[in-house]
């Protein structure tokens, strides 16, 4: 009888890991298609895009703020009015361009830039101009508005 009872626990344990890990691997598969599109995006944007932008002068940098994922990690789709107000208040951003003057300054910048075409960097919250696009905003910022850069949006918690 004790003998039955282990077996039997053993088995919905291992039933139990199974299923774990297909929970797992179903949510990782669909995280990284959700990662692979938005890459593709932003490469559509910068390469065929990229002539329809507002180019930036003097000092100024062209910023598209991060858009977080339309669906969680349990399926459930954002409404849209919440990923627009989520991307408005967003404080990170990838760049897209930056003007002939950005980081010349050898005395505001000793150090050379602090970011270049392509990082993903950290802003306040209402910096810079907004500038509506087909399929969302960008901003213009100066130069001196970045706080800080990082190598994932994703690491950082966006709350509007």
């Amino acid at each position: 009888m004790i003998l039955k009872e282990n077996k039997t626990s053993q088995t919905s344990s291992d039933s139990e890991t199974k299923t774990k890990s297909a929970l797992l691997d179903k949510y990782e598969k669909q995280n990284a298609e959700a990662n692979k599109k938005e890459v593709e995006g932003y490469e559509r944007l910068k390469s065929k895009e990229s002539n329809r932008l507002p180019k930036p002068t003097g000092w100024r940098m062209l910023i598209l703020p991060f858009k977080m994922p339309e669906k969680t990690k349990g399926g459930l789709y954002f409404g849209q009015e919440t990923l627009e107000r989520q991307q408005v208040g967003s404080t990170c951003g990838l760049v897209l361009a930056q003007g002939p003057d950005c980081y010349k300054d050898k005395e505001r910048y000793p150090d050379g830039p602090w970011c270049k075409k392509g990082d993903w960097v950290i802003f306040a919250r209402y910096a810079g101009s907004r500038i509506q696009i087909d399929g969302g905003e960008v901003r213009l910022l100066n130069d001196d508005e970045v706080l800080a850069s990082i190598d994932n949006p994703e690491d950082i918690l966006h709350q509007y």
